[in-house]
């Protein structure tokens, strides 16, 4: 299962949730972005993330799932929350998740990744770009990574060269956000950048095909694949 943690971010508390595999570690860890169909609702609610946090504590990882939308009201309309969303903060979000997580005991602090899926996949680019002490990172079919937020902080693509680690991304062939035509820019950043990646593209798949909560989107040959492939991924940069 999993237990709440609070975490002071510039005077605000950041529901947290951790996951822990059994025995006494030291174990690799995890900080997951959250996806964005949780951004009104908390963490707790979404069954997608407890899964997600489940799937990789079973697998031997520390995880730690922070709520990056705190900064507003739970009441606070989805559409304002996208358009003031601030990558200044989520940095912070996302420092204050790792700092955590690499303090705790059971935790080794030198075998730390990072991923996220849909929103949550441009926020896993986006700490890995200034945080050099990942050791892995994946994208799980994240869009608008070429686009700057609220704040005017530099494009997340831009910074690809601030990457020190490896790179997974995980991608539907039918989605318009991003569309295959982004993902080779994506792409095209790494390669001319030197990050070591690799990524995998589904047909059959678009956005958010690995959320079982919505029949609509989800591919379940797709999903599982993908899973597969992540945890290999993840066995490779922070299991040795």
């Amino acid at each position: 299962m999993y237990r709440s943690e609070y975490l002071d971010v510039q005077g605000q508390r950041m529901h947290t949730l951790v996951f822990e595999p059994q025995g006494a570690g030291p174990h690799p860890g995890l900080v997951i972005a959250q996806h964005l169909p949780i951004a009104h609702a908390g963490l707790e609610k979404d069954p997608f993330t407890i899964d997600i946090g489940e799937r990789y504590a079973a697998a031997g990882y520390v995880c730690v799932i922070p709520f990056i939308f705190h900064w507003w009201s739970e009441d606070t309309d989805i559409a304002l929350k996208r358009e003031q969303f601030r990558d200044d903060w989520t940095v912070a979000d996302m420092d204050a998740a790792y700092n955590f997580l690499a303090s705790m005991p059971n935790v080794d602090a030198n075998r730390i990744g990072t991923l996220g899926h849909c929103w949550g996949g441009r926020v896993a680019w986006l700490t890995a770009c200034h945080n050099p002490h990942y050791k892995a990172c994946i994208v799980f079919y994240g869009g608008r990574v070429k686009l700057q937020f609220a704040d005017g902080a530099p494009a997340p693509i831009t910074l690809a060269n601030h990457i020190q680690c490896p790179v997974l991304g995980i991608f539907g062939n039918e989605d318009a956000g991003p569309s295959p035509e982004e993902v080779n820019d994506y792409e095209a950043a790494l390669q001319n950048a030197g990050i070591p990646y690799a990524f995998h593209r589904y047909d059959g798949a678009g956005h958010g095909f690995q959320d079982f909560n919505d029949a609509a989107r989800y591919r379940k040959v797709q999903s599982d694949d993908a899973w597969a492939k992540a945890l290999h991924f993840l066995a490779q940069q922070l299991q040795t």
